[in-house]
Formats: C-alpha cells, sequence, structure tokens
C-alpha cells in the first residue's frame, strides 16, 4: 500500500457511520481523524473511532486460521488457510452427498460490520443453493414494520433538519452516549430556543440537558401517547384539516380515545404526574416545527409495535409532517434501495427445493433445534458474537452441541469463537474496500483499503472467493459465487445510474473525493395518506388491560440493558483506552432496593433468574425508579444470559421483557 491519507467508513451498528481519514506511513496506520467533508459527522470521531489503531494493531486480534479440538477444550492449533478451506468444504460436500441438499448448511451473521460487500457471506451461501438462512431483525424491525404500517415506508427524517426544530421529543432514546454526533444538531437547536423533552425510564445523559424530563415505567410510551391525544383531542388542538385530507382511521381513532382513555389511568399506569402529561401536551399543542424522536428501546418489548404507533399517531395528528423542520425519526432502510448484488445472488436451482429453508433471527436457537429432514449440522457466524449478545444461551448451548461444525470468522478469540471448531481471522474496515450507507443519516461514503492485511486477515469477500475455488476445486460446479470478481467491481455495481443520481454522483470515483448526501424532500415524504396508530392490530384494549406494569410482583425488576458509551456490545471490550474505569460488570440499582435488600455501593451482588445468574458490584443510582435494574451489556460476564424472549413472529427481540431478582452476594452460593 502506498503511504498517504486515505478515505474509511466506521462500519459499527452505530447512528454514525462516520467518515474517516487515516494516515499511512511505511505500510502502517499512523492516526485517524475525522473527515470534513462527511456532512453529518462533519470531521469528529467518537472515543471509538480514534482508539481505532489500537484496535488494529492489538495483540489480541486474531493472526491465522486456528482450530480447536476438541470443541470447547482450549486446545488451539495453528493450521493454515487452505487446511481450513479443506475442513470447511469437506464438511458442506459431506452433508451435500448424505442429505442430498445444502439444507443441513446455515449461517447466523449480523451487524458486526454494516458495509456492504459483508453481504459476501449471502452471497457464499446462496451460490450453493438452497441452505438455512437467517431472516428477521432481532434490533429494529418491531419498529421498521410499526412506521411501515402506519406510513406505507420506512422513513427517518435527515438529521441535519433536527438543528431548526422549536421542539424535540425523545422517547427513550438516549443520543448522548449512543448517538453523539446527533447532539450537536440538539445542542444548536437549543441554542435557537428550541425546547428539549425527555421521555425515559432511566435518567439519562440526555435527560440531563432536557427542559423537561418525563420519567415512566418501562414499556409504557404507548400510554403516555395515549394520554397526550386524549389532551390534545379534548381541547381541540390537532391538525384537523391536515388529518382529515392525510390520514386514514381518524374517526375510529378518535371514538377510541376518548371512550377508553382515562387520564388518571395513564398516570397509574406510566408513572408519569398529569401535570406533566398535560406540560407534554402543552409543548405539542403550541410549538412547531416540532420533531419526534423513537428509540429503539421503545420497540424491545411485546408492546413496542403498539408503543411505536402511538407515538407516531401524536406526529400525525399534531401536524408536524410535511413541514419545514418537522418530522419523525426512528431509522431509515435505505440500504434495501441498492441492488445488493452479494446479497442477492442467485444460486444454483435444486431439482426438488426451490428455496432456502429460513429461521428466525430473534428465536434461532430454538428454530434451529427443531429442524429436520436434515437437522442443522453445519453453522458459519460472522460479524457477531452470539454468547454475549444473543437471549436464550442454554438453546445455544443445545444447538451448539448438536452440530458437527462451527466456523466463526472474527476479529478476536470471543465468547462465541472460543465455543467454535475453527476460527477464521477478520480483517479490519482498514484493510479491504468497501462501500457504505447509514441508516441514521443519509450520506454515501467510500472504504479504501488503506493498509496490508494484520498477519494473514482476510475480509468475507475474500474468503467466500476463496472457499468457492476449494469447493469447486473438490466437486466442480458446487458453488456459482463469482470469485474472479474484485471488490471494486462489486462496488460499482451498486452503484447504478439510479443511484448515482440520488447521490448526485457522476462516477465511482466522485466517492474518493468524499461522501455524497442523497437528497431528501421531507415534505415528499409524507404526501401519501397514513394510517392513525393501529391499536386494534396492536392487541386492542384488552390486551393493554392484561399489560399492567404496576401488577409487577414485589421484589421483581424490570431489567433494562441499554449500551454503554465507550463500547458497542462486545466490540472494542479488548482495547485499553477505553477501558480504564470501573467494572464491566457494573449492575445500577435504586436508593430502596439496596436499603431493603442492606446492599452496599460497590460491593458485590447476585442478579438472577430462570435462565441464570451472574454477579457483579452494586452502584446505587438515586434517580432510577425502584423496580429497575440496568446494566450494560457484553463484559466478562454478559447481562444477556438474563434476557428471555417471549418469541413473536416478526419481530425484534424483546430484550425489556426480562425481570430478574437481586440479592446481596455471598461466597459459596454462586
Amino acid at each position: 500500500m502506498k503511504d498517504g491519507i486515505y478515505r474509511n467508513t466506521c462500519p459499527r451498528n452505530c447512528f454514525g457511520s462516520c467518515g474517516i481519514l487515516s494516515y499511512v506511513k511505511n505500510g502502517r496506520l499512523m492516526k485517524v481523524t475525522g473527515d470534513p467533508k462527511h456532512g453529518f459527522t462533519q470531521g469528529k470521531l467518537c472515543a471509538k473511532g480514534y482508539a481505532y489503531t489500537q484496535f488494529v494493531y492489538n495483540p489480541k486480534r486474531l493472526k491465522y486460521p486456528m482450530l480447536q479440538t476438541p470443541r470447547g477444550s482450549g486446545n488451539w492449533k495453528r493450521i493454515s488457510w487452505d487446511e481450513a478451506y479443506s475442513i470447511i468444504a469437506d464438511k458442506i460436500i459431506e452433508l451435500n452427498h448424505r442429505y442430498g441438499s445444502n439444507l443441513a448448511c446455515g449461517y447466523n451473521k449480523f451487524s458486526g460490520n454494516l458495509g456492504i460487500l459483508h453481504y459476501a457471506v449471502e452471497g457464499m451461501f446462496n451460490s450453493i443453493g438452497p441452505h438455512t438462512k437467517p431472516v428477521g431483525n432481532p434490533c429494529a424491525l418491531t419498529g421498521k414494520l410499526a412506521v411501515n404500517q402506519s406510513f406505507g415506508h420506512s422513513f427517518s427524517s435527515p438529521p441535519e433538519e433536527m438543528a431548526h426544530a422549536k421542539l424535540i421529543v425523545i422517547w427513550g432514546a438516549n443520543p448522548a452516549v449512543t448517538n453523539v454526533h446527533q447532539m450537536k444538531y440538539l445542542y444548536e437547536a437549543k441554542r435557537n430556543g428550541a425546547k428539549l423533552i425527555v421521555i425515559d425510564p432511566i435518567f439519562t445523559r440526555t435527560a440531563e440537558k432536557a427542559d423537561l424530563y418525563i420519567q415512566i415505567k418501562p414499556g409504557t410510551d404507548l400510554w403516555l401517547a395515549y394520554g397526550v391525544a386524549k389532551l390534545l383531542i379534548k381541547r381541540g388542538n390537532y391538525a384537523e384539516s391536515f388529518i382529515r385530507k392525510q390520514t386514514f382511521g381518524w374517526e375510529e381513532y378518535k371514538h377510541f380515545i376518548e371512550t377508553k382513555i382515562e387520564l388518571e389511568d395513564v398516570s397509574k399506569r406510566t408513572g408519569a404526574p398529569l401535570e406533566a402529561i398535560e406540560l407534554l401536551a402543552d409543548a405539542y399543542e403550541t410549538t412547531k416545527p416540532a420533531v419526534t424522536w423513537s428509540g429503539l428501546g421503545i420497540q424491545r418489548n411485546k408492546h413496542g409495535s403498539g408503543s411505536i404507533g402511538a407515538i407516531t399517531s401524536i406526529a400525525i395528528i399534531t401536524g408536524n409532517l410535511g413541514i419545514p423542520s418537522g418530522g419523525l425519526y426512528f431509522m431509515h432502510f435505505d440500504v434495501e434501495h441498492f441492488p445488493l448484488h452479494l446479497y442477492n445472488h442467485k444460486g444454483p436451482a435444486h431439482p426438488s427445493i426451490h428455496t432456502s429453508r429460513e429461521i428466525d433471527m430473534s428465536n434461532y436457537p430454538k428454530s434451529a433445534l427443531a429442524l429436520k429432514d436434515p437437522p442443522l449440522k453445519f453453522l458459519w457466524i460472522a460479524s457477531r458474537n452470539i454468547i454475549t449478545q444473543d437471549q436464550d444461551l442454554k438453546g445455544w448451548k443445545q444447538l451448539f452441541d448438536r452440530l458437527e461444525l462451527i466456523v466463526t470468522v472474527d476479529l478476536y478469540l470471543t465468547k462465541t469463537a472460543e465455543e467454535s471448531d475453527l476460527v477464521l481471522p477478520a480483517a479490519t474496515h482498514f484493510e479491504e474496500d468497501d462501500l457504505h450507507v447509514s441508516y441514521w443519516h443519509y450520506w454515501l461514503s467510500i472504504n479504501q483499503k488503506a493498509i496490508p492485511p494484520y498477519w494473514e486477515a482476510k475480509s468475507d469477500l475474500q474468503i467466500a472467493r476463496e472457499l468457492t475455488r476449494k469447493l469447486n476445486e473438490l466437486s466442480p460446479g458446487f458453488s456459482n459465487f463469482p470469485y474472479e470478481k474484485e471488490p471494486l467491481d462489486w462496488i460499482k455495481a451498486e452503484l447504478t445510474p439510479d443511484i448515482m443520481r440520488q447521490y448526485s454522483l457522476t462516477s465511482y470515483e466522485d466517492l474518493l473525493a468524499g461522501p455524497h448526501v442523497k437528497e431528501i424532500d421531507s415534505a415528499q415524504q409524507f404526501q401519501t395518506k397514513f394510517w392513525l396508530n393501529p391499536f386494534e392490530e396492536s392487541g386492542g384494549l384488552t390486551e393493554l388491560e392484561e399489560y399492567a406494569p404496576e401488577k409487577q410482583q414485589p421484589g421483581v425488576y424490570t431489567l433494562l440493558t441499554p449500551q454503554s458509551l465507550l463500547k458497542i456490545h462486545s466490540q472494542y471490550e479488548m482495547l485499553p483506552w477505553l477501558n480504564q474505569e470501573e467494572s464491566d460488570n457494573m449492575i445500577e440499582i435504586s436508593t430502596k432496593a439496596a436499603e431493603e435488600l442492606e446492599i452496599a455501593n460497590y460491593t458485590k451482588m447476585e442478579v438472577f433468574n430462570e435462565t441464570g445468574s451472574i454477579v457483579g458490584t452494586a452502584k446505587i443510582n438515586p434517580s432510577l425508579p425502584n423496580n429497575v435494574v440496568v446494566a450494560a451489556q457484553a463484559g466478562s460476564n454478559p447481562i444477556n444470559k438474563l434476557i428471555t424472549h417471549c418469541h413473536s413472529q416478526e419481530s425484534s427481540t424483546f430484550f425489556y421483557d426480562s425481570t430478574v431478582k437481586i440479592r446481596k452476594w455471598r461466597d459459596g452460593r454462586v
């Protein structure tokens, strides 16, 4: 690689998708800075971004393929890439001969790297014909479907427009920790006189900046939105002409709110004082333009769809859609507008099996264990760390025990990699070419290969190309993956004439000069008619009556597991620069819980439920609701082992429906 400055893009599952300038000398990454030509991040990175040199040159990074015999023993042996490919290809081909198809082979991949070329994993499996594939989105599917139900499509307003709003209402998001670049637009709005209202069960760093903070019980956002609607309709302060012209279901919605919702009941269920509900309604009533931001946490319970719909309805009936700087924020899915040639690669036809077998991503182990004719026998894991991210770890252990070969591709020997047979070293984004589009802002950016691979690390695309060659060497014609295509070929194929027009590109080379933004006409996005919150589809009043957080049993606590400032799940936990403070197993409890259980600050405590237990360090949080326990994701003893997911088809994982008990820790008990 030549010395110089390269353009990279942070590929993490984060709102920023930050533009990076990488400074390379003698083939080594010397430093990184923000790209000033990126219109959203504007030349800044977060702490995690500035730590990337330590991320790349970390002595704990995987250097070469390793084989563990037996699985879980810790008895690792370095092998060559050719040996690794031979082991994998032999198993895939043998399973094909045994069962007459590739349905016994599957993969589990998610969001560890959001670059478009990382769909090479999906393309590689498609290239062998029908197989077992995951579907869904454990992070945001519930919210996506709810927004689609209201608008007929996914949409989130351009985040830069928030700077010009006069009212910003944030429901269940904490951008001061999880979306730090958005804060500059929020601060700009506040400097111009905007009011910030934050609604959250936790008094977050964002709530500290608010003009009004409303603390509600977890999972009751739907009720609060209904309470606001009750006041607006009762006062006659809604955008009637807009509603009549551009909505469906208004009369039914209005009748429901007027006859079924009582403010005293809303206050009781949410824990929000009547005065707070009235202040929120007053703000929506008197201030325009207003933006409404629904956080991802809202839809991580079994009533999340109804909550997103009810909040969206507030934005609709107040007439804040289709006006300058008035908007709605959740996340968008513009990546789906690209051709995604790797993701949609069409494999060879099977004489009797016409499609791949699908498994719900949010309930993967249980679904996989139920598979027969054939059972799942081979699993490829990429871009995720199941053991510290997923729920139902007991189910995962049962599934792992039944699998004949587990291959994990990663940068580090994660907890999931430790349970694998084969581990393949992955490249960082500085060691590969890629193309990126955000799910928050609307900037398209390139990722250039800036440095040689770390030891023997390879990108997902390079692995797919080389494994394909091995498969076809052992069994001619087994895979139709176009292994001759270089990364740049795939990137250019994504830049269709329509995509080029949307992002004002004349050629691929334009991206080498800097990111390009998609021009968004927010008003145009809201020209079609909307459905007001479809409460009947959300379960109606009967289900709402059954869902009463105030009925939670004494001694039982709702477990909330938000992201932390310096990690994304388990990513970055190997970096000393970002892990110098408190224990990663810090567990926050309320003052009342600490007093009742005689748990002192910074002493050991145990959190447990029917799925397991963890020991951590207590941190007493005076602002925390009495029946809530908070623990960050990942860490040496991952909190996700306590997650209990009530399964629902086509949903996110309901991480926030989990409840736990707590007690003082004693030697010998755990």
